[in-house]
């Protein structure tokens, strides 16, 4: 795994956040109107759109709580769980389940740097964009990838984990010996919908690229039910897919025969937030490398099966 941070966190980024702290970094403690030469009416405009802005800048954090978006069903990067224990936090919308996974550990990092309790929102996938947009959660902490596209809507911080993608097939396919992914010219590659699990098929020459399926489950499920050749996976739930699934096998390819980009995992936030995204960079520039792939790999060994 390698990283792309490209600076130190400074000791005070490690302290928490106060609400006070919060209302300075939307310009909300210091909130004043100068006298102007404008008349009332441009005059009440102008303090009805500043009242709108503090209302959005506001929600973040509010009542000491980071609402994290996530599915909670993507092992190792965050699934549902039953039982409260020190890797989990509360699914908000979800009466009695909890979360847990690697992003649900660096939520829990980036919250206690922010001075705030975090909880899950469970969310569907495609619909976790729409929700930050409008309020209903701070910020998105999904697997998620920062592509220009979703950048047009919302921002983004530095990665938190990157990743690498592969090819999985069932035993005794056809091309469960291949060495390249134009080895898969002509096969039926399926991906996930709206993300770049679908996107990358296209570097496959002469792909059968079918429509996208919404989850990963269905990816699977297409797959075992061979209405497809092959399905693209994240490297990183090699074991995880395999150990559930012994009837499919991971293809990784070497540098340079396979996908041509790493998968960056960017944590969403809802644009004019620029301050609160420094922070939380700083944040993550605290966890290293190798405290990364610890977090990581006790994720894959505790997912569920």
């Amino acid at each position: 795994m390698t990283t792309r941070f490209a600076s130190n966190a400074s000791p005070s980024t490690q302290s928490k956040l106060s609400r006070r702290d919060f209302l300075k970094l939307s310009g909300l403690a210091s909130l004043t109107f100068g006298l102007t030469a404008c008349g009332p009416a441009a005059q009440e405009t102008e303090e009805t759109a500043a009242a709108a802005d503090d209302t959005a800048a506001a929600a973040f954090g509010e009542g000491g709580t980071l609402r994290v978006g996530m599915e909670a069903a993507y092992a190792p990067y965050n699934w549902q769980a039953t039982e409260e224990t020190e890797f989990t936090i509360p699914i908000d919308n979800v009466s009695g389940a909890f979360a847990d996974g690697y992003d649900v550990q660096i939520a829990k990092t980036v919250a206690e740097g922010l001075g705030l309790e975090p909880v899950a929102v469970k969310l569907e996938w495609d619909g976790l964009i729409e929700a930050l947009g409008q309020g209903q959660i701070d910020v998105i902490i999904a697997g998620m990838t920062a592509t220009p596209e979703r950048m047009e809507s919302i921002d983004f911080t530095e990665p938190y984990y990157v990743g690498t993608y592969g090819l999985m097939v069932k035993k005794g396919s056809e091309y469960e010996k291949a060495t390249s992914i134009q080895d898969f010219k002509g096969a039926a590659v399926l991906g996930q919908k709206d993300t770049l699990l679908d996107t990358v098929i296209d570097e496959i020459e002469g792909v059968n690229h079918l429509s996208p399926v919404p989850t990963v489950p269905d990816q699977i499920s297409n797959l075992l039910a061979g209405s497809c050749d092959a399905i693209t996976f994240d490297v990183g739930n090699i074991a995880s897919m395999t150990e559930a699934h012994p009837e499919l096998v991971g293809i990784i390819f070497d540098e340079g025969k396979g996908f041509s980009e790493e998968v960056p995992v960017n944590i969403g936030i809802s644009k004019g937030q620029d301050e609160i995204v420094t922070q939380m960079n700083d944040i993550l520039a605290t966890i290293d490398e190798a405290k990364r792939q610890e977090i990581w790999a006790a994720a894959v060994e505790r997912q569920p099966e």
